[in-house]
């Protein structure tokens, strides 16, 4: 264990690192977001590497760093990391899909609020100085239709939230989801655009999301509603957006997430939706509360104790599916493949070649790799190891423990 070095970037919080070292791994943490070159350079004394959403990790930075055997995004997103690559090489990612949504969630409710009563503005005013105490286009949020768009974790808790708030909420998914309390699904984005009075996105960044939200789709949305944005920056035409608020065709918006965002705090932040009436602007914090990023660092470094010490690869985004419990007086070893047929044939022969017995197998496949642990008893020879490796299909193999 202590061979394996654990390399956390973008300020994950502390906890990850205190939980890895506990399970006597070397863990180092630096606080921002390294580039592809710096990543590189960085990774050569690593072994897993944990990230935020700002980080890529790209197809060059896999094909240099061979040596990682695990990547946690410590985010929802994985859109950051070239996901298919990395299976190809067999190194599992890991994400934290349920740490943050409350946090998020909040931060939709406290925007709808906002918006309806013009808090950011009537706040700058009176810091300003100008008393504007008037009810003209202030409204409650109670008996508002709220059009969610993307009914899973995040949509669907943001949806009971607005309910116990008196809000009437349909929702719009291109998975069929069971409908929480009295939300109703709706046919189409269309359908959901020309009955809410407030739309809040909540979906993640695709080729079929990419611009979904343009023109086209603003003049769908009711005269005099809100758009909220807090799921990814390409989502949005953020022009068209700041076209229809000027033309009053919307009340107001709040955006948390950019297509082109600053890639840290020293640096300048432009948008064309600056200086709008009643727009809120945030930097990406949707899930930013102390509480979702402790949630997060255990959760994340939870799948990389599990992975490292264990082999269990549940919660991992681009790899087969294997849960496992540690077992006394065995040889633990993972194999990752290509999905051909007798490649495990072909692994127990060598087994078998070597007088090791198998104990338990287990082995999880997808359409391009299969993902092997053995519990093997009566191993005696390191070679046995070296051999499965040297198989033409093998990707990749260790031993655990």
């Amino acid at each position: 264990m202590e061979k394996i070095k654990v390399l956390l970037v973008e300020g994950i919080h502390s906890v990850a690192k205190t939980r890895l070292e506990e399970e006597g791994y070397h863990v180092d943490l630096i606080s921002h977001a390294p580039n592809e070159k710096e990543l590189i350079e960085k990774l050569k004394g690593y072994n897993v590497l944990g990230i935020r959403s700002k980080t890529e990790v790209t197809k060059k930075v896999l094909e240099e760093s061979k040596h990682l055997i695990g990547i946690g995004a410590f985010c929802i997103g994985t859109n950051q990391i070239q996901l298919s690559y990395a299976k190809s090489i067999g190194v599992p990612v890991f994400n934290a899909p349920h740490a943050n949504t409350r946090s998020v969630a909040e931060l939709v409710i406290a925007e709808m609020i906002s918006l309806s009563r013009q808090l950011g503005d009537r706040n700058m005013k009176a810091h300003q100085g100008d008393w504007v105490k008037s009810a003209d286009g202030s409204r409650e949020v109670r008996d508002k239709t709220l059009g969610i768009v993307g009914y899973g974790h995040i949509g669907s808790q943001l949806s009971i939230l607005a309910e116990a708030m008196g809000m009437k909420v349909v929702f719009f998914d291109v998975i069929k989801k069971l409908p929480l309390g009295n939300a109703k699904p709706k046919r189409t984005l269309a359908e959901l655009l020309e009955s809410s009075d407030f739309v809040s996105l909540h979906v993640p960044e695709t080729p079929q999301t990419k611009n979904m939200i343009t023109a086209k789709e603003l003049k769908l949305m009711r005269a005099g509603s809100y758009l909220i944005n807090a799921s990814r920056g390409t989502v949005v035409v953020i022009e068209d957006l700041a076209a229809a608020l000027k033309s009053k065709h919307l009340a107001g918006c709040a955006i948390d997430v950019f297509p082109i965002e600053p890639s840290s705090n020293k640096e300048k932040f432009v948008s064309p939706l600056q200086g709008l009436t009643n727009v809120i602007l945030t930097p990406h914090i949707g899930g930013s509360t102390e509480e979702a990023q402790y949630s997060i660092g255990l959760e994340v470094a939870e799948s990389f104790r599990k992975f490292l010490k264990l082999g269990t690869t549940a919660g991992a985004v681009n790899f087969p599916q294997v849960e496992l419990h540690a077992v006394e007086g065995i040889t633990r070893i993972q194999n990752v493949h290509k999905n051909e047929p007798g490649v495990l044939g072909e692994i127990n022969g060598i087994i078998s070649k070597y007088g090791a017995n198998i104990q338990g197998q287990f082995l999880s496949t997808d359409e391009n790799i299969g993902y092997l642990v053995v519990d093997i008893e009566n191993m005696k020879s390191e070679k046995l190891v070296d051999e499965i490796q040297k198989s033409s299909r093998s990707l990749r193999t260790r031993v655990i423990f």
